[in-house]
């Protein structure tokens, strides 16, 4: 493997997107809402507005598991709700960032560079297949990762800052939230990041490539909804099986867009 060559194509390819008002957008903008608008105004609130239905939180903690209604005991209905909203409502919703990174800089590796006409210089250069991809895979992975980490900073600033008034100590992140960050994101930035690949390499322009690519956030607002209902509660027993599952899946899922990678066809489409 020419790791040199592979770093440059890295390079070239986040300099690209740094370049691309239509890719750094939603990369800045999506991020900046749910990890430091939503949490801000959630910790917040119930400092200055009375929030209707605190008298059903018994209600809704009734159905969580036993660990998590231990971790809440003796807590006031304001620092319940704070925990609840932070640290379990948001944190599928934070699973968000890593795929939609990695799936909107991956449509754009491939079906973004056939749309601009640069993708054939690439094809001829002397790189193997093999290198080709890997450096495909890895902008927009570490991109992904690299957004994560620092939105999950700000994230725990902003928590611990908003909701110092009720809380009255630094209480994120969790077990559970570290185990989330470092297991469970890379994961599904790798399932983003595969899906991405595989459409952008058989389709002609990026719009496409984003349309279809972003069918691999459907697991992702399927575990939403299973915590919002009510359904699944994210432990960290449920987050490590959850990362195990979700990195079978993405590795299969790169696996195949490794092996779809025709240069001969993409060199006839560039």
């Amino acid at each position: 493997m020419n790791w040199r060559a592979i770093r440059a194509v890295v390079r070239r390819d986040l300099t690209l997107v740094r370049q691309s008002k239509a890719v750094m957008i939603p990369l800045v903008t999506v991020p900046l809402v749910l990890l430091v608008i939503l949490p801000l105004v959630a910790t917040l609130a119930p400092n200055y507005v009375n929030i209707p239905g605190l008298d059903d939180l018994d209600a809704l903690l009734g159905q969580m598991p036993e660990d998590v209604r231990a971790g809440l005991a003796g807590a006031g209905d304001q620092e319940r709700l704070v925990v609840l909203l932070t640290v379990y409502l948001f944190a599928p919703l934070f699973l968000l960032i890593p795929t939609m990174v990695a799936n909107v800089i991956a449509a754009d590796s491939f079906a973004g560079e056939k749309e601009r006409k640069t993708l054939e210089a690439l094809l001829y250069s002397p790189m193997t297949d093999r290198e080709i991809v890997t450096a495909k895979l890895l902008a927009p992975w570490l991109a992904a990762m690299a957004v994560t980490f620092v939105g999950f900073v700000l994230y725990a600033i902003v928590v611990n800052g908003g909701a110092w008034p009720v809380m009255e100590r630094i209480f994120f992140p969790t077990p559970m939230w570290l185990l989330l960050v470092l297991w469970v994101a890379p994961a599904v930035a790798a399932l983003g990041l595969g899906g991405a690949v595989l459409v952008s390499l058989r389709v002609g322009t990026v719009q496409e490539a984003y349309q279809l690519g972003g069918l691999v956030v459907l697991p992702v607002v399927a575990l939403m909804v299973s915590q919002a209902t009510g359904l699944l509660f994210f432990t960290t027993t449920v987050v490590f099986v959850i990362g195990l599952l979700v990195w079978l899946l993405a590795l299969g899922l790169l696996l195949i867009a490794v092996r779809s990678f025709d240069r001969p066809r993409l060199t006839v489409q560039a």
